[in-house]
């Protein structure tokens, strides 16, 4: 009988898949994939150790997305929102050179906590992002900035055909497609949306406001918009 992979194990498989991934892009803008850089050897251990412990079964599970890694986030670690402190917490490998604790990552390790901790979290949901792989350009001070895959049109029409296949693959891993929650409820959503509207992968998309956009611009009303993550992600049914 053939082995049944665990739902881990798709995800593992997803971004070696992931990291044999290279596109052209216009001049002053380049892709970050953190599966084949110099850190690669470090981010499979730890997505391994991961992946394997919080998802090794085939239990269907909801959807976030954020845009696209952040250069010094994700793009480092290989691993949706979670920061090298938080991973270290989780798997006993140390990031060295990004020892940082992030105020993104932070706001939703307290909505995991308060969900019920990582098991329980995790057990529930995936996270990932619609372009899965990071985006950086090159400013007028000639020093590398984070850019989101919605930002320039030409971009996003290079790298329409990637977002599209990289949506179908993590939908076979075992997506419940009855919602997605979309994490940045601006043109992250917006973006989302039209492509949804012309591939249907989901039944509905949920916006959430972006942690960074709490943290650094509305702290006064952390409590209000974690109270609306937390009421969202446990809602039963759209």
């Amino acid at each position: 009988m053939k082995h049944l992979l665990t739902f881990g194990e798709r995800v593992l498989a997803f971004q070696r898949k992931l990291a044999e991934i290279t596109i052209d892009l216009p001049a002053g803008f380049k892709l970050i994939n953190p599966y084949n850089g110099e850190n690669k050897k470090l981010i499979q251990q730890v997505t391994t150790i991961f992946y394997r412990k919080f998802f090794a079964d085939n239990i269907p599970r909801r959807l976030l997305l954020g845009s696209s890694p952040a250069r010094r986030g994700t793009a480092v670690t290989g691993i949706p929102f979670e920061d090298a402190d938080h991973l270290y917490s989780e798997t006993g490998i140390k990031i060295d050179n990004f020892y940082i604790n992030h105020s993104s990552s932070d706001f939703l390790y307290e909505v995991i906590n308060k969900y019920g901790g990582s098991k329980t979290f995790y057990q529930d949901f995936y996270t990932s992002f619609v372009c899965p792989l990071g985006l950086i350009r090159i400013n007028e001070k000639g020093r590398a900035v984070n850019c989101n895959y919605y930002e320039n049109k030409k971009i996003l029409n290079q790298l329409e055909t990637f977002i599209v296949n990289s949506l179908r693959t993590q939908i076979s891993l075992g997506i419940d497609t009855s919602v997605c929650f979309c994490i940045g409820s601006s043109q992250n959503f917006q973006t989302l949306t039209k492509i949804n509207n012309k591939y249907n992968f989901f039944n509905i998309i949920v916006p959430l406001e972006h942690p960074r956009f709490i943290t650094q611009y509305n702290y006064q009303k952390r409590d209000f918009y974690l109270k609306k993550y937390l009421t969202t992600l446990t809602k039963k049914s759209y």
